[in-house]
């Protein structure tokens, strides 16, 4: 009470303050950073191996399975995944959330360090999740004269846009590349007794820049020395001198046996925006830097660039912006914290009538606003969805407690006291009750803290900022509304507390207190009877991880079966870019052939596969969700490409979660077992109802050429497999000889192979000449068996079995919840044997383990609340009649859930536990009333009346400036709501019921346990 008394005392002191705080406000909120969320450090490492030439079996014998057993021991370890596939492998390790990732960083390194890898295999390399390794901005550029070369326009460009400020690289997808390209024919080296490996090594020994030692002159100079020789261009090469022809004394060069040219780089995919030839650039920033602002600078820089004359005619569509994207999604909820201070600005003009009061504590609203900006900043939070999300849902709260404050300082005025007398005693009664009030909110937040995983990551900034302001605005409550009101408020004409007792709606409230008093059993019953139904409605409105957030993108992944060339995959991908064309809510798309962006960050490409991008039009420009657009285009998108081309549709939510999907892998030590489980299961699931498409990974074959080497004729010719091995995979693949620099400074490399007469087919093949050490020259199919057979395309392992990993997509209509269950019957149905196994991941995987810390947060809120009310009011007994108030918000939650179709998620539950700390300060104000009125004399039954009906206006007014505040949010308009959305709706619902019923209800219970009251009632039903 003493720092009450000091601010009406010393309003220039607290004036002071006040512009302190306000200033450093100002600074904090320029310097706090914007992101999309707050910052996930995911306990995952990845450890990938390149093993080139080795197939999928070899890389997993030789490579993964030593690893899997070293790293499978490592402190923390939850589970190992890995994929062995030919030239290389990926092992994911996945932690506890627990775990130090730069600790286990030094454990993993050490330990794939003592592996021994095969000849031929790079290192493995440990890899740590950081989300600078996505790119922040995808874009298209495509041009509209047909006859330019996009992708030269594109190299330009990308040397412009680089040097933006917090970008870190930009790559581009299907980029310009020239190498000299050294085309020999087979039948000229033949002729001149040469093989592919002699023009590689003339090359080599021809372009070499060496460093001797130092050289003393006879100036005493030191001079290094160096021997150059160097190649800079196609003619340099050309003219090499491979050997002399002893008959006629003429040169061989190399132009002699092969085609010397500088080209462009054989390109395996394409690239295409809206049917146009065009390139994918994708921008990744610096790890420091703020992704809003990036976004910003870049698309300024692309602007300014485009409008030069050498781009005119480019055109440049954004695919995805995160940086876009948050601040579209922080102007939404910064919107919807404005219009929620306004509306609970309009229930203050409504009750408190006039203009001083409301004025008074509408400055609570963005001082402590303020303040919680100074203590995020110092907190090291940043402004994003979840920290915004909590001052927008308290927004309302913000002025519970000046309220409440002001409430009372008008009621003494209205007695008659003087402005100063009334604010000191009106503050200085219900100081107590507004402390407790608010340690009880914040008290609820205490175990969100100590949650673990994802949820913790998420949340913890969340519930830091609620509490922050909470305290923000209890110091402003006890401080600055006090000071205001000692100054502005002044004495009413007339008694208005007497006015307001003679009001027909306060007798009439009175009256049905009374009427509720004198009939416990029915207010009780109807209660309880109401709690019986909400819960058990509650169980029906299914449940979901978090909320999907819809961000207009969606990713279309298409695969043909194995072997398929680039022209089939081609036809296919047209034939969905016309579905694509009828489709009025798409701005762009585009079509990346032969490979997708995860094997393009590797360096690898397939033509079996391609991946489609397409973004939509902003959300209020079209009338569905994107939810709702996957659910209407995949059905027509699967008729056109027919049953042999495997499409999904994957979208990705900000949380980072897969919406509409279930994940689980399969797995045992019995290869056979699994598969056939797994295409019994799949069967099932196909036909469940709400099911739009089952993915599984189930390892396939592939054809492929296998050359068995026929060992005895092998030594009869004085080869070994190896040298066979090797000349074939030259002779396939090429061999990189070198690196030339030309005149003009751009470095080519060379690539010699056989031209495409001489590897075009088996037949070709299987003429391949090799030299013999006797210099005689055989086809291959002397030393070899040529045939084409099925080889492995990957084996994948979970934990050291076989795995397959299986995906359930269903509509938009479903739950993640229902479709779970759903799952669980199908699998229980099948009858798995005993060495198979399943386990889901996923959001299933979160939700599931969501749900036991989830549960136990909540049961501590409920425990922490009791315990700081009993402190508070030295009792057990009158916190425990408070407590009587948290079951009432089971009526009111399920009823909006039910109401607006929105299953329980972690948000909505988090609404259930900022509940539990806001709905008993209406049961503190009242109880803690009416002790004082039974301390100052009152008979227990009319203290109980008095006080329900002198607390009714504050109770209503705290109610509806939280809950009108909610409102902006509770409707979800605009991108970047929807997480917060479930939690806006749970708190609107459930104060409406608790508020409506603690005004009953609570005088009830406290009547039970009063034991003066009993008399009371006996003399008052005589009365009537």
């Amino acid at each position: 009470m003493k720092i009450s008394d000091f601010s009406i005392k010393r309003p220039v002191f607290t004036i002071v303050i006040m512009m302190l705080v306000i200033i450093l406000g100002g600074v904090s909120f320029f310097k706090i950073p914007i992101t999309l969320i707050p910052d996930l450090n995911p306990p995952i490492a990845v450890v990938v191996t390149n093993y080139a030439g080795a197939s999928p079996v070899e890389v997993d014998e030789k490579i993964t399975k030593p690893l899997e057993a070293s790293l499978s021991t490592l402190p923390g370890i939850k589970s190992i995944n890995s994929t062995s596939q030919e030239g290389a492998n990926f092992i994911l390790l996945e932690f506890d959330w627990a775990m130090d990732m730069d600790d286990v960083q030094l454990d993993v390194i050490q330990r794939i360090e003592v592996i021994p890898i095969p000849d031929g295999a790079s290192k493995p390399q440990y890899l740590k999740f950081d989300p600078a390794q996505f790119p922040v901005i995808q874009l298209s550029l495509r041009a509209a004269d047909g006859d330019t070369n996009i992708r030269l326009i594109a190299e330009e460009l990308e040397k412009e846009l680089i040097s933006t400020e917090g970008v870190a690289n930009v790559n581009i997808s299907g980029s310009l590349v020239e190498e000299v390209q050294i085309l020999l024919d087979q039948q000229k080296l033949v002729e001149k007794g040469l093989t592919q490996s002699d023009i590689v090594q003339l090359i080599q020994v021809n372009n070499i820049s060496l460093p001797g030692n130092p050289i003393e002159t006879d100036d005493n100079k030191s001079l290094t020395t160096r021997i150059i020789s160097t190649l800079t261009s196609v003619s340099d090469i050309e003219n090499l001198v491979l050997t002399v022809n002893p008959l006629t004394g003429k040169a061989v060069t190399i132009a002699d046996v092969g085609k010397v040219e500088l080209v462009e780089q054989d390109q395996s995919s394409e690239t295409r925006a809206n049917e146009e030839p065009a390139v994918l650039l994708s921008v990744f920033q610096e790890s420091s830097a703020n992704t809003a602002d990036v976004s910003t600078a870049f698309q300024e820089s692309l602007d300014q660039v485009l409008e030069k004359e050498e781009y005119k005619g480019v055109t440049a569509n954004i695919l995805f912006d995160q940086g876009d994207y948050v601040k579209l999604a922080i102007s939404n909820i910064g919107t919807t914290l404005i219009t929620g201070g306004l509306l609970a600005m309009v229930v203050l003009f409504v009750f408190l009538k006039g203009i001083r009061s409301p004025i008074i504590v509408g400055v609570a609203i963005p001082y402590s606003v303020i303040v919680t900006f100074v203590l995020m900043y110092f907190a090291g939070f940043s402004l994003n969805i979840m920290t915004l999300g909590a001052l927008a849902l308290g927004i309302g709260m913000l002025v519970d407690n000046s309220i409440v404050v002001i409430e009372n300082i008008e009621r003494h005025l209205g007695l008659g006291k003087n402005p100063k007398e009334a604010t000191y005693i009106g503050t200085k009664e219900v100081i107590g009750a507004i402390t407790a009030s608010t340690l009880t909110t914040i008290a609820v937040f205490v175990p969100v803290i100590f949650l673990s995983g994802l949820i913790g990551q998420i949340f913890t900034e969340f519930a830091l900022t609620i509490s922050f302001s909470l305290l923000a605005s209890l110091l402003v409550a006890i401080t600055v509304i006090p000071m205001m009101a000692s100054r502005l408020l002044k004495k009413p004409k007339g008694d208005m507390e007497a006015k307001r007792r003679r009001s027909k709606a306060y007798n009439n409230f009175e009256k049905s207190v009374k009427w509720s008093l004198n009939h416990r059993a029915i207010i009780l019953s109807i209660t309880a009877f109401l709690l019986v139904i909400s819960t058990l409605g509650l169980f029906r409105v299914g449940t979901e991880f978090l909320p999907a957030t819809d961000e207009g993108f969606v990713t279309i992944a298409v695969r043909l079966e194995n072997g398929s060339s680039f022209t089939a995959t081609d036809e296919v991908v047209k034939r969905i870019e016309k579905e694509l064309q009828k489709e009025k809510d798409i701005e762009v798309y585009v079509s990346f052939v032969g490979g997708n962006q995860e094997g393009q960050s590797r360096g690898t490409s397939r033509s079996n596969i391609a991946e489609i991008y397409v973004k939509l039009v902003e959300l209020e420009d079209r009338d569905r969700s994107i939810f709702t657009f996957v659910d209407e285009i995949q059905p027509k998108v699967v008729k056109t490409v027919g049953e042999n081309v495997e499409v999904n549709f994957n979208m990705q939510s900000a949380s980072g979660s897969t919406p509409n999907t279930v994940s689980f892998t399969m797995f045992s030590t019995d290869k056979e077992e699994l598969n056939k489980s797994v295409s019994e299961l799949q069967g099932k699931l196909e036909k469940l109802t709400g099911v739009v498409k089952v993915n599984t990974d189930l390892s396939a074959t592939v054809e492929e050429i296998q050359m068995s080497v026929k060992k005895e004729a092998a030594i009869d010719f004085g080869l070994t497999p190896a040298q066979i091995a090797q000349t074939v995979n030259n002779a396939t693949r090429g061999v990189f000889a070198t690196q030339i620099i030309s005149e003009e400074d751009n470095v080519y490399g060379v690539n010699v192979k056989y031209d495409e007469v001489s590897r075009q087919n088996i037949e070709q093949l299987k003429q391949l000449k090799l030299r013999t050490p006797y210099g005689q020259y055989i086809d291959l199919q002397d030393v070899a068996t040529i045939e084409v057979k099925e080889g492995p395309v990957a084996i994948r392992s979970v934990d050291q079995a076989h795995a397959v990993a299986l995906t359930v997509k269903y509509g938009a209509d479903y739950s993640l919840g229902d479709m779970s269950d759903k799952v669980d019957e199908i699998i229980e149905q099948v009858n798995l044997p005993e060495n198979v196994f399943v386990t889901f991941g996923g959001d299933t995987e979160l939700l599931e383990n969501a749900k036991s810390d989830m549960i136990l947060a909540v049961l501590l809120a409920v425990v922490l609340v009791y315990i700081v009310m009993a402190a508070q009011f030295e009792s057990f007994k009158f916190p425990f009649v408070i407590m009587f108030t948290v079951p009432l918000i089971v009526i009111g939650i399920f009823i909006g859930l039910f109401t607006t179709s929105s299953p329980i998620s972690i948000s909505a539950v988090i609404g259930i536990l900022i509940l539990v700390g806001i709905v008993v300060n209406n049961g503190i104000v009242l109880v803690d009333y009416i002790n004082k009125r039974k301390t100052d004399g009152m008979s227990s039954y009319d203290a109980i009346t008095t006080s329900v009906r002198d607390r009714v206006r504050p109770i209503l007014m705290t109610a509806l400036t939280t809950i009108l505040g909610l409102v902006p949010l509770a409707l979800g308009i605009g991108e970047g709501t929807e997480i917060n959305q479930p939690m806006a709706i749970t708190v609107i619902g459930g104060l409406i019921s608790s508020t409506f019923f603690t005004l009953f209800v609570v005088p009830v219970i406290y009547s039970l346990f009063d034991k003066g009251i009993k008399g009371n009632l006996t003399s008052e039903n005589s009365e009537k």
